[in-house]
């Protein structure tokens, strides 16, 4: 009876290995979307009290959500999945832990400005061998935001900010704004659970893409 069970033991084992191999064979791109913001850090705090933090980790759930309904999932990580501070350097360190292909960073913008409105993508402004899909990626981002969600582009634009600063040589990177929390209609837009299933659906849309 021990043989048995032994052998029974070692064919799974085998089922397993040969299960993880296929995968390995088959890898898709690992993607890490960096929920802005969390914890203590609120970031931009719109009209309404309508916290930035909360509205990308709303997008960021329902992406993660929609994902895992795809007949094919796409291997996505979230760098935060509740609440929680996590700081701009851990942020890509997450990256690089899990050798991500691809990252991207999501915030929400504010003005003085009440007119105002519209997403930015932003590329790391330090050029390397991940700069032309960085940047392939940023103008696909603005393209299915201004023809499927309606939404004003204000532009694909070369920044500083140290999630892209420290990403870029390992892989490509953007930040999107997804709007302005300061305009009314954007801020409404954020605050209706069908228009942010819509924006998660974009995004994804847009990562599928990826090759």
């Amino acid at each position: 009876m021990k043989k048995v069970l032994k052998n029974v033991s070692f064919i799974f084992l085998l089922l397993k290995m040969c299960v993880i191999f296929g995968q390995e064979n088959v890898k898709q791109k690992r993607i890490l979307i960096d929920v802005g913001h969390g914890g203590n850090d609120s970031g931009a705090i719109g009209l309404n009290d309508m916290k930035e933090k909360d509205v990308v980790l709303n997008v960021a759930l329902e992406i993660f959500r929609q994902n895992k309904q795809l007949d094919k999932p796409l291997d996505i990580y979230l760098s935060r999945y509740t609440d929680a501070f996590i700081s701009l350097s851990d942020r890509t360190k997450l990256g690089k832990t899990l050798k991500a292909d691809i990252f991207i960073s999501m915030h929400c913008n504010h003005s003085n400005n009440p007119n105002a409105r519209g997403i930015e993508v932003y590329v790391g402004k330090n050029l390397s061998e991940n700069s032309k899909q960085s940047t392939w990626l940023a103008f696909q981002l603005q393209t299915v935001f201004k023809k499927q969600l309606g939404f004003e582009s204000r532009g694909v634009k070369f920044a500083n900010f140290q999630v892209l600063r420290e990403s870029i040589d390992y892989y490509p990177a953007v930040l999107l704004e997804l709007g302005f929390l300061s305009n009314l209609d954007e801020c409404r837009y954020f605050a209706n659970k069908q228009k942010i299933a819509l924006i998660a659906q974009a995004i994804l849309f847009t990562l599928k893409k990826i090759k």
